[in-house]
C-alpha cells in the first residue's frame, strides 16, 4: 500500500491531476495557471509542484507508468519468450484494453486536442519520449550487448509514429473501431520490422 507523506499521498496527487485535466480541457493548457489548479484542488502551489515538478506533468502524468511498464516487460518476461515478444505483448494489450497510453481510451480526442494546442505540451511530450528511450536503452543492454540504444530508438520512434497517426485519425473524426484496428495492425508491422532488423545476440 503506498505511503503518504507531508505533501499529501496518492489521493492528493490523483485529485490534483483530475482537477488540472478538467481545467485544461475547459480552458486550454496555456490559459490555466498552477496557482489556479492548486486553489481549485484545495492545496498549495508548493504541494502541486511536490507531486508534479513541471506544469506540463499535470497533464502528461503517465510517464512514470510508462517507465514501469517498459521495465517490467523487459525484465520480467516469461523464460520461453524474448524481449521483442514481451514488448509486442505489452503494446497490444494496451491497445486491446484501450488504456490511455495507447491513445485509444475514452477521452483521447479532447486530450489530443489540448496537447496539439499547446507548444509547451508538445515539447514536453518529446522530452518524455527521449526519457523513455533512455530508460529502455538501460534495461535492454544486458540482452542486446551494444545494440540496446538502436532497438530503443527504433521502438520509441515507431511507437510514437503509430500513436501520432492514431491521434490524427481520431481528430479527423474516423470511427474508433476502425482506428483501433489500424492501430493494432501498425503495431504488428512495427514489430515485424524490429524482428527483422534487430535480433538479440545468441
Amino acid at each position: 500500500m503506498p505511503r503518504t507523506d507531508k505533501r499529501g499521498g496518492p489521493q492528493t496527487r490523483a485529485r490534483i491531476a483530475e482537477v488540472a485535466a478538467r481545467m485544461f480541457l475547459e480552458r486550454g493548457f496555456d490559459a490555466v495557471t498552477v496557482a489556479e489548479v492548486a486553489r481549485e484542488a484545495g492545496v498549495s502551489s508548493v504541494t502541486v509542484f511536490n507531486h508534479f515538478p513541471r506544469k506540463e506533468d499535470l497533464y502528461l502524468d503517465r510517464a512514470a507508468e510508462a517507465v514501469e511498464l517498459l521495465r517490467s516487460a523487459v525484465r520480467d518476461h516469461a523464460p520461453d519468450t524474448d524481449v521483442l515478444a514481451a514488448l509486442r505483448e505489452l503494446t497490444l494489450r494496451l491497445a486491446d484494453d484501450r488504456r490511455p497510453l495507447s491513445g485509444l481510451a475514452d477521452g483521447s480526442v479532447p486530450f489530443f486536442k489540448t496537447v496539439a494546442g499547446s507548444p509547451a505540451l508538445i515539447a514536453r511530450a518529446r522530452e518524455i519520449a527521449a526519457e523513455l528511450q533512455q530508460t529502455l536503452t538501460e534495461v535492454l543492454e544486458p540482452a542486446f550487448e551494444g545494440d540496446g540504444p538502436l532497438l530503443a530508438a527504433f521502438f520509441i520512434a515507431g511507437y510514437g509514429t503509430v500513436l501520432t497517426e492514431t491521434a490524427r485519425r481520431l481528430l479527423d473524426g474516423d470511427p474508433l473501431g476502425a482506428v483501433a484496428a489500424d492501430h493494432r495492425a501498425r503495431l504488428e508491422g512495427l514489430f515485424d520490422a524490429l524482428r527483422t532488423g534487430v535480433v538479440p545476440r545468441p
